[in-house]
């Protein structure tokens, strides 16, 4: 199947800021291209591109002042196929682990472990290890937060959500994430495009969306796995912009400096093959 996706972002600086964007889908999907992925900026300035220690791309830019729009439209194939399941996944010993998956069991910004680790294994140390037990702290997770996107809130933590017990996409996988490392399972946060894709239609704005991968052992040996506490089932069409520890690594857009918010669309849907056999040939 071909996604068609993108967005248009604006924002009102009071002089010359620095920006940082992780607005590029990850490297890896690059190959699914069918049309060209181009960041445009309005009014025009210099971007330069770079890879960060979690291999996301970034483009650096200086907004100059006044109001600045950013924006992006292509076409991604993607297989159409929902997110893995391996329901006999198991959980790999500490001592066993990759080095680079060891940073994925620590605390991070939004993901307080030490807050929570005594929570954690009251409610899943008695579940059998592996994907059993990842799927019950999803369980737990989307059950526990009621989405609410007026209550966004940059500063949450896990540990805010788990008390407040209210939150947006994010929330729902840093809660997540949270529990999977309190109980030593390897999870880190990941961010990008996610259309109504072989679901109801959601009424609300399209958005970014976010959520989690751990890593288990499947059967085709270790390796991250999809899962997502907020939908809480197996979804169509991720396009993934940027993983990281939590959603710190994870910013779309970092101003240094105040960046007003002045507009934001996205869009993300499926379109016929031919659809995209056109766009290709424009």
């Amino acid at each position: 199947m071909h996604i068609r996706t993108g967005f248009t972002l604006a924002f009102e600086t009071n002089g010359p800021t620095a920006m940082n964007l992780l607005l590029n889908i990850r490297p890896e999907r690059r190959i699914d291209l069918v049309t060209p992925e181009v960041i445009t900026f309005d009014p025009p300035v210099p971007a330069r591109q770079h890879v960060d220690d979690f291999g996301n791309v970034c483009t650096r830019i200086v907004a100059p002042g006044g109001r600045i729009t950013m924006s992006a439209d292509f076409i991604v194939a993607d297989s159409g196929l929902p997110d893995d399941q391996a329901p006999d996944a198991r959980e790999i010993p500490v001592q066993d682990l990759p080095d680079d998956v060891l940073v994925f069991l620590m605390g991070s910004r939004y993901c307080d472990t030490d807050k929570l680790s005594q929570t954690a294994w009251g409610l899943f140390g008695g579940i059998a290890p592996g994907w059993n037990r990842v799927q019950a702290i999803v369980d737990y997770a989307h059950n526990r937060l009621r989405f609410d996107y007026q209550q966004a809130d940059a500063t949450r933590t896990a540990h805010d959500g788990h008390g407040q017990q209210v939150g947006v996409c994010r929330d729902f996988a840093h809660l997540a994430i949270t529990l999977c490392r309190c109980m030593n399972i390897p999870a880190r946060y990941a961010t990008g495009y996610l259309g109504d894709i072989g679901v109801p239609k959601d009424p609300a704005p399209m958005d970014f969306s976010a959520w989690f991968e751990v890593f288990l052992d499947g059967p085709e040996g270790p390796r991250w796995y999809t899962f997502d506490a907020r939908h809480n089932r197996p979804r169509i069409g991720r396009i993934v912009m940027a993983r990281g520890r939590d959603a710190t690594d994870c910013a779309l857009t970092t101003s240094f400096g105040t960046a007003f918010l002045a507009r934001f669309e996205v869009h993300t849907d499926d379109v016929p093959a031919e659809g995209a056999e056109l766009a290709q040939a424009a």
